[in-house]
């Protein structure tokens, strides 16, 4: 099945302090023999090399049946390199989870820690709003669902035209009147298109759209449309409804998706970047970031496409300090090191609905430490902000200020 923003969360809630949660991205690749052994040996060498390393901690048997189990999948998991899976198992706790992804994580991976690794799969599902797909004729409207690579179609509108009569009648009149009739069915057909978007909108039911149809049919549409509506329109293709293909309609739609998102990535760093030169709602480098996410001021999250920085953990608050300092500034109870820190934020991320973004070659992005976010105010510059004690996930409570903001989706 399909991954949802409440299963993410749930899954970066996700903690077992023994270090047996298992995070398991299996990428299928063209076998090069019917044998398909290929893909089976990785993931053996890797489940090897998992045991190895609990073995090294003490701990031979706390993964050992979900890594068995995972095994035995493998040798089903027979594609064409197009679907790819994600498997989130904790046998301590009766935990198992398994998703469907597309085709596109890079490589086979498995993680043995206290939290399920997340950063492949974010880093798949970047700012993935839920999209719909229309498309669109003077009788006849079809709506799909485009989500990680699937498309399919929710419903199929067609209204027939009145027919025309044999004749037409003296001098005409009755030709023109039909067409009357014609016009006004087509008319109200593009109406009820847009009252159906309208509604579906206030339901939530998507975020952003794409239309296809030619040009003429969105001129008659265009008016009909709610101000919202258009505001979530990415783009349009021409389309012929009742011929298009759905790989034509999927190709047409990721192509808009794709650079629209990029346009937007682009343009949300550039903000970023200068708000914080301002000292405005903007921050870059590790510190700052970590700051602004613990004081839940983060609105949008930058960073760099293969960052690495080591920090360090709180064990028992949770507080996370580039500042590799033996002991937490927060509780005063001791660190542990953390190697990832990319990976460390997520779940904190999550939880509080922060929009990220994955950034590849910017120069300008890597001069101010290939991390950065675009804030939803600054609590130092805010006078009505209600300091409060938060929990962070799964953590015990701790000391400390913070303030309270309003969240935006977080996307998947």
């Amino acid at each position: 099945m399909s991954i949802t923003r409440e299963e993410i969360r749930e899954l970066a809630e996700f903690q077992d302090q023994g270090g047996c949660a298992l995070s398991f991205y299996f990428q299928p690749s063209i076998p090069r023999n019917k044998a398909h052994k290929e893909e089976t040996i990785l993931a053996k060498d890797l489940a090897r090399e998992a045991l190895r390393q609990l073995e090294s901690k003490g701990k031979p048997d706390c993964a050992r049946g979900d890594l068995d189990r995972i095994l035995r999948l493998t040798g089903d998991f027979r594609s064409n390199g197009v679907h790819a899976k994600a498997i989130f198992a904790c046998a301590a706790k009766g935990f198992w989870r398994e998703y469907d992804l597309p085709g596109q994580l890079g490589s086979t991976q498995l993680f043995v820690d206290r939290n399920f690794h997340l950063k492949p799969l974010v880093h798949l599902l970047g700012a993935l709003p839920n999209l719909w797909v229309v498309l669109l004729d003077r009788h006849r409207a079809r709506l799909f669902d485009l989500r990680l690579g699937e498309l399919n179609e929710r419903v199929d509108l067609f209204h027939p035209l009145s027919r025309r009569g044999r004749s037409d009648g003296f001098a005409g009149y009755d030709a023109g009147h039909a067409q009357r009739r014609v016009d006004e069915e087509v008319r109200q057909h593009f109406k009820n298109v847009a009252e159906s978007l309208k509604h579906a909108q206030e339901k939530n039911l998507f975020e952003k759209w794409i239309l296809g149809c030619s040009e003429i049919h969105w001129s008659h549409l265009e008016p009909q449309l709610h101000p919202y509506v258009v505001e979530r329109l990415l783009g349009r293709f021409s389309a012929d409804v009742g011929h298009v293909t759905a790989d034509e309609v999927r190709t047409n739609a990721e192509r808009i998706f794709t650079e629209w998102q990029r346009r937007r990535r682009h343009q949300l760093v550039q903000e970023a970047m200068n708000q914080a030169r301002g000292n405005a709602r903007g921050v870059t480098g590790l510190r700052r970031v970590l700051r602004s996410l613990e004081l839940g001021e983060v609105q949008t999250l930058f960073i760099a496409e293969n960052y690495s920085a080591e920090a360090v953990e709180c064990a028992a608050c949770g507080h996370l300090d580039a500042h590799l300092v033996s002991f937490c500034p927060a509780c005063g109870r001791a660190t542990r090191n953390v190697v990832d820190v990319a990976e460390a934020i997520l779940p904190l991320a999550i939880h509080r609905d922060v929009e990220l973004f994955y950034v590849k070659d910017d120069p300008e992005f890597d001069r101010v430490g290939n991390i950065a976010a675009l804030l939803r105010y600054r609590s130092d510059q805010s006078a009505n902000v209600r300091p409060i004690s938060v929990l962070p996930v799964g953590r015990s409570p701790r000391v400390r200020s913070v303030a309270v903001g309003r969240s935006r989706g977080f996307a998947s």
